[in-house]
């Protein structure tokens, strides 16, 4: 309706309410009514019209489309795979289907899946820059960033004010290297949207590889501000400030990522590391304690959890937990270090020696 297209979807809504109240067998307006409660973020509500809609019409290919995007957006992938699936059995060329089939693929880590949906998306359509897009995303995760990087110019040459493709592109060169190319891409992101929190996130990861510190922290406050809930931007804050000895800030930024994720294993590391430097070992014990619950094969926090035990005179747990990193990772040249500085303070010196 005009009203949907307006972004008025609670008056949309209205419209729909009263289109089944003259017609309750009206499947599209069901579905147009799903879709205006989905953009309202109501997918419990979007779900229910795309199923009345199937119950009228059961070959609705764009309704179990549709059902599937709800059930993504509620993090249901294999449920929104279920339905995608059926709105391909329905309509073969429907290339929205794939491309949103590739979406979930790529959230459940299966990238040479997505990349599959991706290409299906583009023989039908190969002017979707979308696609190209996504399946650069795909190919950075399996390490192929030089593909990443031919499908990002693809998508830029669609549409040259894809900040997403610009944002891919620049990771892609981050990992072969190429740090200014990375940093300009970046920038022409945030040219574009002003607002693109995740191309202010990655723009500070450059230059704190860079060891452009300030700017790397300028970065990252600018990317909360505008997304007051982005973790990872407080946790790789954090990590700049305790690099450059501002134990506390860090560890407030840490808390604040562990605030908002609860299960966020490396800030609990992080926040251990920065309290074993202020000297309050008990305390970075308990975080390395929540990081081994979370991920027991955490092999750096068993390393860190024996740094700690070892500064309380606790030598044999200190000898423990480094073992331990080693069994995780017979190749971790730390632990073995580490395992024979705390044999050598217990007095085992030829255990020190070995190691």
């Amino acid at each position: 309706s005009a009203k949907d297209e307006l972004g008025d979807y609670q008056g949309a809504i209205a419209d729909y309410n009263k289109a089944i109240e003259i017609n309750p067998q009206y499947a599209d307006a069901y579905t147009n009514r799903g879709n205006a409660k989905s953009n309202l973020k109501d997918y419990q509500g979007a779900i229910a019209d795309y199923n009345k809609a199937l119950a009228i019409n059961p070959q609705y290919a764009n309704a179990y489309n549709n059902r599937g995007v709800a059930k993504y957006d509620l993090k249901d992938y294999q449920g929104a795979i279920a339905d995608y699936n059926k709105a391909i059995e329905l309509n073969p060329k429907l290339s929205k289907a794939y491309l949103n089939r590739g979406y979930a693929r790529y959230n459940l880590g299966d990238y040479q899946g997505a990349i599959a949906d991706f290409n299906k998306a583009i023989e039908i359509n190969p002017q979707d820059a979308t696609a190209y897009t996504n399946r650069a995303s795909a190919k950075n995760e399996l390490g192929d960033h030089k593909g990443a990087i031919s499908d990002s110019n693809k998508a830029i040459a669609i549409n040259p004010k894809y900040a997403d493709a610009y944002t891919n592109r620049g990771y892609a060169k981050s990992n072969l290297g190429d740090y200014q190319g990375e940093i300009a891409d970046y920038n022409k992101a945030i040219a574009i949207n002003p607002q693109y929190a995740r191309a202010y996130y990655n723009l500070g990861v450059a230059k704190d590889d860079l060891g452009d510190y300030q700017g790397a922290i300028a970065d990252y406050n600018k990317a909360i501000a505008i997304n007051p809930q982005y973790a990872a931007a407080y946790n790789n804050r954090g990590i700049v400030k305790k690099n450059l000895g501002d134990l506390e800030g860090a560890i407030a930024d840490f808390n604040k990522a562990i605030e908002i994720n609860p299960q966020d294993a490396t800030a609990y590391n992080n926040r251990g590391i920065a309290k074993g430097q202020l000297k309050d070992f008990q305390g970075a014990i308990v975080d390395f304690n929540r990081v081994i619950e979370i991920n027991p094969q955490y092999a750096s926090a068993y390393i860190q959890r024996g740094i700690a035990k070892s500064n309380l005179g606790d030598y044999q747990g200190a000898i423990a937990d480094h073992s331990k990193a080693i069994e995780i990772n017979p190749q971790y040249a730390d632990a073995y270090t580490f395992r024979g500085y705390a044999k050598g303070l217990s007095g085992d010196q030829q255990g020190m020696c070995l190691d």
